[in-house]
């Protein structure tokens, strides 16, 4: 394997560079683990074309450092907790940010949802390939049933989402899911003042609250992104999430939400 320096993560950004702007440097084995999983996103992307961000920068960059940045204080201060992680990806498509969060916290465990079947059969397919099968779990169904689960309500240390739907909407599925102390992570591209207006509005039934919103601009001139970080601010009210459909249908904090 090409040492981490002189490799090339992208089109034009070396894998040194890449990690340094992270500022977050991966094991010779994570890194291996990523390449591999650049491997197996290649294999079951032929078949079932699960994404088109599979090479240069649009795996490294736009895949791997997007999936990881938002968590880089995270991945560098796990504290004095013994305890391992819970996470959970909600709408993994092809299996980000979980198998990339899987791979950069080694001692985690993620939970994987997504409701197409044969796209969740090849994020499986790619975990047992890395060797993250005993970490990585599966559950193909709605994120409103996921909400409502006994494994599923109040057990995530994070719940995480990327490119699944409006931040509201979004907002409703994770929010149920987080234990006291948990965080919910939205990974969104624009963010407006009207935006966290809106998810403001739609947290207060949750009894949520907004903690922070981050910018980064990704490397390469991939564009920007935000990382909208939610936090329960009491125990979530058990009529949420509302059945399968209405989060997207009647959005909270607008009229026909309430």
């Amino acid at each position: 394997m090409a040492s981490a320096t002189g490799s090339r993560a992208a089109d034009g950004v070396s894998r040194g560079q890449l990690w340094a702007a992270l500022g977050w440097q991966p094991s010779s084995v994570q890194e291996e683990q990523l390449e591999r999983l650049q491997e197996q996103l290649r294999h079951w992307n032929s078949r079932l074309n699960l994404t088109r961000l599979v090479d240069g920068d649009d795996y490294w960059i736009a895949q791997v450092f997007d999936s990881l940045w938002p968590l880089v204080p995270l991945l560098t201060n796990r504290g004095s907790s013994s305890e391992p992680l819970q996470l959970i990806d909600v709408g993994t498509g092809c299996g980000f940010p979980g198998l990339a969060v899987a791979v950069a916290l080694p001692q985690a465990h993620l939970t994987l949802v997504d409701s197409v079947g044969r796209k969740l059969e090849a994020v499986g397919a790619m975990a047992e390939a890395l060797g993250l099968g005993d970490r990585v779990t599966l559950h193909c169904e709605r994120a409103e049933r996921t909400g409502r689960r006994p494994d599923g309500r109040g057990r995530f240390d994070w719940a995480l989402a990327r490119a699944v739907a409006s931040a509201p909407v979004v907002a409703e599925y994770l929010i149920p899911l987080l234990k006291p102390e948990g965080m919910a992570l939205l990974y969104r591209g624009q963010w407006t003042a009207a935006d966290r207006q809106d998810l403001e509005r739609a947290c207060k039934p949750l009894l949520a609250r907004v903690v922070a919103v981050d910018q980064r601009h990704l490397p390469g001139g991939r564009g920007c992104r935000h990382a909208v970080v939610l936090s329960p601010a009491g125990p979530c009210p058990g009529v949420y999430p509302r059945a399968v459909g209405v989060p997207a249908r009647q959005p909270l904090g607008t009229r026909s939400g309430r």
